[in-house]
């Protein structure tokens, strides 16, 4: 089971996705930035809304593991279910298996800006090129994001 640490986690998105990680980003508002991100190294099975609200982690059912294992062909290290609020009229089940987990806290922005000691860019943030009049305060973006 996971324990996350004391705050307002209560909006949730995949931040980052490839073959060797999963990241997913929460707070109470994710328009500027977030400020807890779950790091799945070596996801081997994802089942998740790209965004979501108010997750209900648990552990996984035994109907859950066996699905796992019917994929991957074992048990990997991290398994993680959760229910949440994805928009529609029953919540969206979600189901994660990877080979680990790291819980990071700090403030990642989603905007760009030149940032502090502590602070980060979301990977998808980049710094306007040189001549560019594009506007970098809150809630202006350079870049996209590419899920």
């Amino acid at each position: 089971m996971i324990q996350l640490p004391e705050g307002s986690w209560w909006d949730w998105d995949v931040v980052e996705w490839n073959a060797g990680r999963l990241r997913l980003g929460a707070g109470q508002d994710l328009s500027y930035a977030h400020h807890l991100e779950l790091v799945f190294a070596d996801p081997v099975l994802v089942r998740c809304p790209s965004s979501f609200h108010d997750p209900v982690f648990r552990a996984p059912t035994p109907a859950e593991i066996r699905l796992v294992v019917a994929q991957v062909g074992e048990t990997p290290p991290v398994v993680l279910a959760f229910e949440a609020d994805a928009g529609g009229a029953e919540p969206a089940s979600g189901l994660i298996a990877a080979g680990g987990l790291a819980i990071d806290q700090g403030t990642v922005f989603r905007y760009w800006r030149e940032p502090a000691a502590g602070e980060r860019l979301a990977p998808w943030v980049r710094p306007p090129a040189a001549g560019d009049a594009t506007a970098s305060g809150p809630g202006m973006q350079t870049g996209r994001k590419t899920g």
